[in-house]
């Protein structure tokens, strides 16, 4: 209940919040003083010998950083690089680090690490420490030339070379830090790219992540350069990203599919399931699709255990590859006719993976 009370609020500085703003300037002094120290070498750092590419969020919670890491991985596969993914594996109760394999479990490695691999097929290990867990990567795989971090914006102690900040549709909320806001850092943080998950760009969403609006500068505004902060839009217009889904898979059996537009047929009961970190993004998209579902909004990371679809009255059960791979690990779930796994692709421009591509040659 807590949680959610605080995302309600995060959304505007109401009374709650506004109680908190003063915490927040505490919360934000700490965090500003922490990444000063890694900047000026009072903490100590790694540097990896090949280049490292971060792709993380500044809004906390779920902005769809998984399914902008796949497409990454891939549109780098696609230009004959040879990436690898390196993750703290939220969920994984292992302190050391961990090759993730076609045997590892959500329990082992995490939900979206194991997504990842099976998505993408390139290296992927995780552990708490990201430098360590790197040289790892690029010990058991040389040729990769390319790391890629899920997450990991704030994790100073590994150097990076590129940065993307990814938000969504609620931009940056209330625009305070935390516990005030949403927020881990100020929206003026420097990046290199910026991202927004989400099916239209208004100018005031853009404005709201510290960018310029769509407007304002040309059709290719995104050079790969950083410019000063400070200017009365911030950085250069985002990139815009959408997720896509077109059918359904049956969970028992993943070669079974189901267009969208065959569950929309009359009298099927259709529910939807989300333990991710924005469960109204996953259902808002199967609406637009035309469906009609009863909705279960589930914590991220859920763990599925506790048969949350005891309590839902469907023929179909529709829920995300997260959560999928969870579910296929339980043997009274992965065999629920009921389940079938919502597939969703992410679609950017292919610029920003060019550029990606030119900053890591050029390093």
């Amino acid at each position: 209940m807590l949680e959610a009370t605080l995302t309600r609020n995060w959304l505007r500085r109401g009374p709650l919040a506004c109680a908190l703003w003063p915490v927040s300037l505490l919360f934000g002094a700490l965090s500003g003083a922490r990444a000063a120290m890694f900047r000026a070498g009072w903490l100590a750092s790694s540097r990896l010998p090949v280049p490292v590419v971060v792709v993380g969020n500044i809004y906390i919670g779920g902005t769809g950083k998984t399914p902008l890491t796949i497409w990454l991985v891939q549109a780098l596969q696609a230009r004959g690089m040879r990436p690898g993914v390196i993750s703290r594996g939220h969920g994984s109760a292992a302190d050391t680090v961990r090759e993730v394999g076609a045997g590892s479990t959500p329990a082992d490695v995490g939900d979206e690490p194991l997504l990842i691999r099976q998505r993408t097929g390139c290296p992927v290990m995780v552990g708490r420490d990201r430098a360590a867990t790197g040289r790892a990567l690029l010990a058991a795989y040389p040729d990769t030339d390319v790391l890629l971090t899920d997450d990991g914006l704030q994790h100073y102690a590994l150097q990076r070379d590129i940065e993307i900040i990814l938000f969504d549709g609620r931009g940056a909320g209330n625009g305070w830090l935390l516990p005030a806001g949403p927020l881990r850092e100020p929206v003026s943080r420097r990046r290199d790219f910026t991202v927004i998950n989400a099916p239209v760009l208004t100018d005031a969403l853009v404005r709201s992540v510290g960018c310029f609006p769509m407007a304002s500068v040309g059709s290719d505004p995104v050079r790969g350069q950083t410019p000063a902060v400070g200017l009365a839009g911030g950085y250069p217009a985002p990139r815009q990203m959408t997720l896509a889904g077109s059918h359904a898979e049956q969970l028992v059996d993943r070669t079974r599919r189901q267009p969208f537009a065959d569950l929309a047929q009359p009298g099927l009961r259709l529910a939807a399931a989300a333990g991710i970190g924005n469960p109204a993004r996953f259902f808002g998209m199967l609406k637009a699709a035309g469906l009609t579902i009863a909705e279960l909004p589930l914590p991220d990371h859920h763990d599925f255990r506790d048969r949350p679809f005891d309590v839902l009255h469907a023929d179909v059960i529709l829920i995300t590859e997260k959560d999928a791979v969870k579910c296929a690990q339980i043997e009274e779930l992965r065999g629920d006719p009921r389940l079938w796994v919502v597939p969703v692709t992410a679609h950017i421009d292919g610029a920003l993976a060019d550029q990606i591509v030119e900053k890591c040659r050029g390093r």
